[in-house]
């Protein structure tokens, strides 16, 4: 005999008669909704990280390509996987990348592997380096087989992560080898990422108190420049001020005989707060070797930014336990980074129409019904919002709209959100855990929504290699929010071309970069 079905028996007229069948069929909808959704959500099966937004299947996490592991040949297979378990990890979680790095690039990455483990701390060739800087003091510099970009961090999580790809570009295209200046604050959160070496600055440094230096300091390159300091190529070592208070002497950092003078110097001391990378496109004489190394401009942040920044195990185990216990099960995750500036404040209800203006508009959302229930199938689709923001007040109400009311498709929306700190604080170790682990979580969305001016937001889609809709202020657009052309950052407040060029030649270069969706002063490279 055939076994009759769970809806069947709960709807079967009873000896009462067929009045409570009828009373009971539209609660046996329900339940069989609620059941399928759950049945889902608690598979085993998991979704699979296809490029296409929306695809679905079964996700294996102990096992991917080699070609998967290595980012298409971007990681260097040298190291042992247990010490940095987001390093050949990531790519299981992400989506795919449509980006294929260049194989000129990956021979200069191996290349530049093999100087930084020669030249790194600890080793014979570092530590006489740093004997000579030692002695010279700043006044004389000596001919030496390795040189140095010291990184300085300045900012926030994503103001560090987009300076330290912009450093570490500078130092591959000259040759230099890039070190980490790591306060305690920043301790302990990134992997190493060149095999056999180092890349932290030792504590016995030369030069002590490396955050003293600012706008006045008579060693940077702009106040050297200002005051005809004819000794600049011989110095020992030289600051470069470049975060976005700089003054029009520190941008002539980016002109081609400023990049020639520098290169004779051994020790550069570098801190910015900005993605600095459009303005290296250009000086002319790096033209032909950026050509070679990325021929899909609107790629060069993704690449780089995957091959040097992988998440400790502490911040990686954050990302891997709320990722699998929130967003693994639905069919698709799209991310929400807020960031409301208190120089540009908006008023809550206004930010909050916003974003959904964008997020439903742009269809990443479906609407909610104005009735209760709406008609849906037992296979209903799951669709999980992740949240970041410094308070709970959107994540709640965007919440409580979806709990509140069925959506016109029947999809069922959950939206998330890991932490509300209140308040911005870099110097807080915890908090810049919290930070990253969040933007590595934003970076596995399918689809991606940022607020304009947001290096937090820059860093998720370029991990991601997505391509954000960007929630404009009202000032920029009538439009709620725009997509971007590529997952490339802007260069917020780039130097002006003439300022190099005097108004004449080098401007033909200028067709590697466009003005940036959110900021019409700021510049980004395209294709």
């Amino acid at each position: 005999m055939e076994r009759e079905s769970f809806a069947r028996r709960l709807t079967r007229p009873c000896a009462g008669g067929g009045e409570v069948a009828r009373l009971l069929l539209p609660a046996a909808v329900l339940v069989l909704i609620w059941v399928g959704t759950y049945l889902r959500l608690a598979s085993p099966e998991t979704r699979s990280g296809g490029a296409a937004f929306g695809s679905s299947g079964p996700k294996n996490y102990t096992s991917s390509s080699s070609a998967d592991r290595l980012l298409g040949g971007l990681l260097s297979p040298d190291f042992e996987a247990s010490t940095c378990l987001s390093r050949y990890q990531a790519a299981i979680y992400r989506n795919r990348s449509p980006y294929s790095p260049s194989s000129y690039l990956l021979r200069r990455l191996r290349e530049y592997e093999a100087l930084h483990r020669k030249c790194a701390p600890h080793t014979a060739l570092y530590d006489r380096s740093a004997a000579v800087l030692r002695s010279a003091g700043g006044n004389a510099s000596a001919a030496s087989e390795c040189q140095y970009v010291v990184w300085i961090p300045h900012n926030g999580i994503g103001n560090r992560v987009l300076t330290i790809v912009s450093a570490f570009l500078y130092a591959l295209l000259n040759n230099k080898v890039l070190l980490l200046h790591i306060p305690d604050d920043f301790t302990g959160l990134l992997c190493e990422p060149f095999p056999g070496a180092t890349w932290a600055l030792p504590a016995d440094f030369p030069i002590r108190d490396l955050f003293r230096f600012d706008t006045k300091a008579p060693e940077s390159f702009g106040n050297l420049l200002e005051s005809k300091d004819a000794s600049i190529d011989s110095r020992s070592y030289v600051y470069l001020h470049l975060p976005w208070y700089y003054g029009d002497w520190d941008k002539r950092f980016f002109c081609e005989d400023s990049q020639r003078t520098l290169r004779k110097v051994p020790w550069l001391l570098l801190k910015s707060d900005h993605y600095f990378v459009p303005s290296l496109f250009l000086v002319p004489e790096y033209a032909d070797e950026l050509r070679e190394l990325f021929p899909e401009r609107s790629a060069v942040f993704h690449h780089l930014v995957r091959y040097l920044i992988h998440p400790s195990n502490e911040v990686w185990g954050r990302v891997t336990r709320y990722y699998r216990a929130y967003l693994e099960k639905a069919d698709e995750r799209v991310g929400v980074q807020i960031r409301v500036f208190d120089n540009f404040w908006v008023p809550f209800e206004k930010m909050l129409e916003q974003i959904m203006s964008c997020l439903l508009g742009e269809r990443l959302l479906p609407k909610v019904s104005e009735n209760a229930v709406a008609a849906t199938s037992i296979d209903t689709k799951v669709k999980a919002v992740l949240v970041t923001y410094l308070k709970p007040d959107y994540s709640e109400k965007i919440r409580d709209m979806y709990y509140r009311r069925a959506t016109t498709t029947g999809e069922v929306v959950g939206v998330f959100q890991p932490s509300h700190e209140g308040s911005q604080r870099t110097d807080h170790r915890d908090h810049n855990v919290k930070a990253l682990a969040e933007i590595e979580l934003l970076s596995l969305s399918d689809a991606l929504v940022t607020t304009a001016w947001s290096t937090f937001g820059y860093v998720a889609q370029g991990l991601g290699g997505l391509r954000p809709w960007i929630l404009l202020r009202h000032t920029q657009s009538p439009d709620a929010c725009r997509q971007a052309a590529s997952p490339e950052p802007c260069y917020l407040m780039p130097p002006r071309p003439e300022q190099c060029f005097g108004g004449g030649g080098g401007h033909a270069i200028l067709r590697n970069v466009r003005q940036c969706e959110d900021e019409g002063g700021g510049i980004k490279l395209f294709d």
